[in-house]
């Protein structure tokens, strides 16, 4: 399938069938993630990949009792990761790991650290968020080059998702994205023209 074919016929699935996506479907589709681009190499996002039925369940509610949840084969929950000193440090290992020349490792060190430590909190939490929709984007268009399907979903309580799943502080929810196989049926492709979106 063409880029422009896997853009043209992904749309929000709404209901999934409940089938079950193959283990090395899904690990196919992470690795499409895990090569999502992202500044200064930082990667700064964790997917939780959940199949429990009972934790599935359990995390509707939080969703806002959207259906997707429940019906999907897998949701992955996109966490941003706003620990800055822990993702330079895993990079500058693996920069090392990778054999890449002590004065490049330096330069991009260098430059992550100048650039991250001017941020407040609140600005870390936010451009690791902005970073994690760039790996969303991958599990999407991804998902349906493998012949899936998927929703982005934002509209979710990231406080109890966290409490459900356990995830481990300072990764924060940021969206869910189920994937598995559509049980209903595109709506039309409506967007804006070309000519409204160009400033």
């Amino acid at each position: 399938m063409k880029f422009r074919e896997i853009v043209m016929q992904r749309y929000a699935t709404k209901r999934f069938d409940g089938r079950v996506v193959p283990d090395e479907k899904v690990r196919e589709l992470l690795e499409l993630v895990r090569f999502a681009p992202s500044a200064i190499n930082l990667q700064p996002w964790r997917i939780r990949v959940v199949t429990d039925p009972a934790q599935k369940a359990a995390l509707k509610p939080a969703a806002f009792d959207q259906e997707q949840v429940t019906t999907c084969s897998h949701l992955l929950v996109f966490c941003a990761d706003p620990d800055y000193e822990g993702l330079i440090a895993r990079l500058e290992a693996l920069l090392s790991a990778n054999q890449v020349p002590e004065e490049m490792r330096q330069m991009v060190v260098g430059m992550a650290r100048q650039f991250t430590g001017e941020m407040s909190l609140d600005q870390r939490l936010a451009w690791s968020t902005a970073q994690t929709y760039l790996a969303l984007g991958n599990a999407l268009n991804g998902a349906k080059a493998l012949g899936l399907d998927s929703c982005p979903m934002g509209g979710f309580n990231p406080v109890t998702v966290t409490e459900i799943l356990g995830i481990p502080r300072p990764l924060v929810p940021v969206m869910l994205c189920p994937i598995g196989y559509a049980a209903d049926q595109p709506m039309p492709k409506l967007r804006f023209e070309l000519d409204e979106i160009l400033v």
